[in-house]
């Protein structure tokens, strides 16, 4: 696809490139992408890239040079994207706002333009969008397309291994092995990124996800979070840590897990299990990390439905008047009661904490200074949170 040469001398032209593509980035970051890229990350750098060899396929094929070379790296750039799960609207969205910018800028530099003028440009503007969309969307297609039985088997495989319906023949048609057993990890992602640029860090979780276990993990994740199956030969329990650090890692969020063993018949329960340890974490606003049953054994127990769990969540009717005391205890609960960081946290001095928690104490009989009290006020906590009727602060 080449600019008609008889438009020649009346081409505008491209000088700084470097400028450019800074400015271009902080535009598409700001009004395209709408959610926090923080300088010097990976998707940063990509923009960064993309934007740049963007700029030097228009600067050649202005001046009428070969850009075989660059639509090369145009390509690989997008396949990578597409690899990443980035949406290809976000990336044909942020070429149709450069050359916008661009064509504006490089106009502005003629003060007197007449129609014939005006024209060409437009031919040119259009010319150099083609070329860059048609590069990309093939590069995507092409991505996909080698990805899909790949993806297909896995998702198949997790949804039969989930629901309790995996046969030694499902297995065989995914290719992919049946472990003996597996960690069952539900998994919860906090303040995750907005819009498509999720889905790329979303991706990037699955790739550290394969990474650290070996290729063998299995998943079905949204950008919210999801269930993650680790085959206990790939991953040993004192390992599985690090592996949701890393995930954290990747995903660039405070990420919350629980984690099930269970033999390969009885997943679909480890993770109905694992999902309702889960539900108790979040409810209590635990720190982001993993956590193991025996950890939340007494929890999770009177999380169950029954009369103990509604005489339980009584203990703290009298607080139900008093929404910042109810959050000051559970902040303070949450962070093993430290004083410092529970002020810290509510963003109040520490003198005001140990105001609240006496008047917890006057207000409930239950003093959280002592051990005894606290155990019956955490566990009044969890009950209450856990209340059917009683929705999540």
């Amino acid at each position: 696809m080449t600019i008609p040469s008889d438009s020649a001398e009346r081409r505008p032209s491209l000088h700084d490139v470097a400028s450019l593509t800074d400015q271009l980035v902080s535009h598409f970051i700001d009004n395209v992408a709408q959610c926090d890229i923080s300088p010097g990350t990976p998707m940063a750098s990509t923009i960064g890239a993309i934007t740049r060899i963007a700029l030097e396929i228009a600067r050649g094929m202005l001046e009428g040079c070969d850009i075989t070379h660059e639509l090369g790296e145009l390509a690989t750039i997008a396949a990578g994207l597409a690899c990443d799960s980035v949406p290809i609207d976000l990336v044909l969205r942020g070429f149709h706002e450069g050359i916008r910018i661009v064509a504006g800028q490089l106009f502005a530099q003629y003060q007197d333009c007449t129609r014939e003028t005006v024209i060409d440009g437009f031919q040119i503007a259009m010319t150099i969008s083609d070329q860059l969309c048609l590069t990309v969307t093939h590069a995507y297609l092409g991505e996909h397309g080698a990805a899909t039985f790949g993806q297909d088997a896995e998702r198949t495989l997790t949804s039969a291994l989930l629901a309790g319906q995996w046969t030694p023949a499902t297995a065989r048609r995914c290719g992919i092995p049946i472990a003996d057993t597996y960690s069952v990890l539900a998994i919860a992602m906090r303040a995750n990124p907005d819009t498509g640029i999720a889905l790329h860090y979303l991706h990037r979780v699955r790739k550290a996800l394969a990474q650290h276990s070996d290729g063998q993990g299995l998943a079905r994740l949204s950008i919210d979070g999801g269930t993650v199956l680790i085959p206990t030969e790939a991953v040993a329990e004192d390992e599985l840590d690090s592996l949701v650090e890393a995930l954290a890692g990747a995903a660039q969020v405070e990420l919350v897990a629980a984690v099930v063993a269970a033999p390969a018949a009885d997943v679909a329960s480890a993770a109905k299990t694992a999902h309702e340890m889960l539900d108790v974490v979040e409810r209590l606003e635990c720190a982001p990390g993993l956590y193991r049953f025996g950890q939340l054994a007494l929890e999770y127990q009177l999380s169950r439905q029954g009369l103990g769990l509604s005489l339980l969540g009584e203990l703290l009717a009298p607080l139900e008047r008093y929404p910042e005391l109810r959050k000051t205890l559970r902040v303070h609960i949450a962070n093993n009661l430290n004083r410092a960081q529970t002020a810290r946290i509510m963003d109040i001095h520490t003198n005001t904490v140990d105001y609240r928690l006496r008047r917890i104490a006057r207000l409930t009989g239950l003093n959280p200074a002592r051990a005894s009290d606290l155990w019956q006020l955490r566990s009044a906590m969890v009950a209450q949170d856990c209340r059917e009727d009683n929705p999540r602060e």
